[in-house]
């Protein structure tokens, strides 16, 4: 939570207390200890709850159902917990990969940083969704209420430039990063480059997992899993548009997470299937990634997040 007093968790789960679809939970955050003490508990309405953010001002909760290819918003209260849930969509379609696109699967789901809209990558669909937020977490569709990406590619998280003018979506199953301009007046996307992920030789399977602006701006960071890097490119200024930096070998096995503390001079690799989290500097002028030697084993991390305030 912006307030740093909180936490919120999702359950990827098929079933909760019986009833079908995954949950998620609220925490406080004691400021001495760290330690987390739970708070109250929320249905999703969907399957695998795999992804959730809150808008800017902490006052709405988004939840992406990556099993029943759906998304859910909840209001927050003011000691936490999690309200009545504001909205609900169900997605609905397929794409072109038989084994993986037959149905929805939403992946993830970012508000921009104004906060008026959240934009939900869903894999199954090849679509990035648009919907308006409301008060007291209310979602409806945008118009226009999507925008494709590339047939196959599968796209996953997305991140937005400090200034939101661009965002940046990982494709998990091409190997790829999207390049989209963004209208704040209307929501709209436009798509005006894709770039792989992976050195031009590697023939071995890889799919892509998390990606991130750096807060500067300067910078995005994505994740390989089989090639098992962070792959950094630099963003031009004025168009947004991406030029290779450098691969940096993730420290271990399926990176499939990774954050940037909040001062950007530091990235934690989370690797899943070697059960550690390895520290990288970062260098200011060309991003570039520089082992620190740093690391620490966690049983299967998926994700890393960061309360900023001692």
């Amino acid at each position: 939570h912006p307030s740093e007093k909180f936490l919120y968790a999702c359950h990827e789960t098929g079933m909760t207390d019986g009833k079908k679809g995954g949950a998620v939970s609220s925490f406080s955050i004691d400021p001495e200890t760290g330690n987390l003490t739970k708070l109250n508990q929320a249905l999703t309405q969907g399957s695998g709850p795999c992804h959730l953010t809150l808008d800017p001002k902490g006052k709405s909760l988004f939840v992406a159902n990556y099993g029943g290819g759906s998304v859910i918003s909840f209001p927050l209260k003011k000691d936490g917990k999690i309200g009545k849930s504001g909205a609900f969509f169900q997605h609905v379609g397929s794409s072109v990969n038989p084994r993986r696109q037959k149905g929805p699967h939403a992946h993830s789901i970012n508000p921009d940083p104004s906060g008026r809209r959240v934009y939900s990558a869903d894999l199954g669909l090849d679509q990035v969704l648009v919907y308006r937020l409301l008060p007291k977490g209310k979602l409806v569709a945008n118009d226009p209420p999507f925008v494709k990406t590339t047939p196959g590619g599968g796209p996953r998280h997305l991140s937005f430039h400090p200034s939101g003018k661009f965002a940046y979506v990982n494709l998990e199953m091409t190997s790829e990063i999207s390049v989209f301009k963004h209208d704040f007046d209307s929501g709209k996307l436009e798509r005006i480059q894709t770039v792989s992920t992976l050195p031009a030789k590697f023939a071995g399977n890889n799919s892509t997992a998390e990606i991130r602006v750096h807060p500067s701006g300067n910078f995005v960071y994505c994740s390989n899993r089989g090639h098992d890097s962070i792959v950094v490119f630099a963003i031009d200024p004025k168009f947004g548009l991406l030029s290779y930096v450098e691969h940096q070998s993730s420290g271990g096995k399926t990176p499939r997470n990774f954050c940037l503390d909040p001062s950007g001079s530091f990235l934690l690799s989370a690797n899943q299937n070697s059960n550690d989290v390895h520290v990288f500097k970062v260098d200011r002028k060309t991003g570039k990634l520089e082992p620190t030697g740093s690391s620490v084993g966690t049983p299967r991390p998926v994700c890393v997040r960061f309360v900023a305030k001692p």
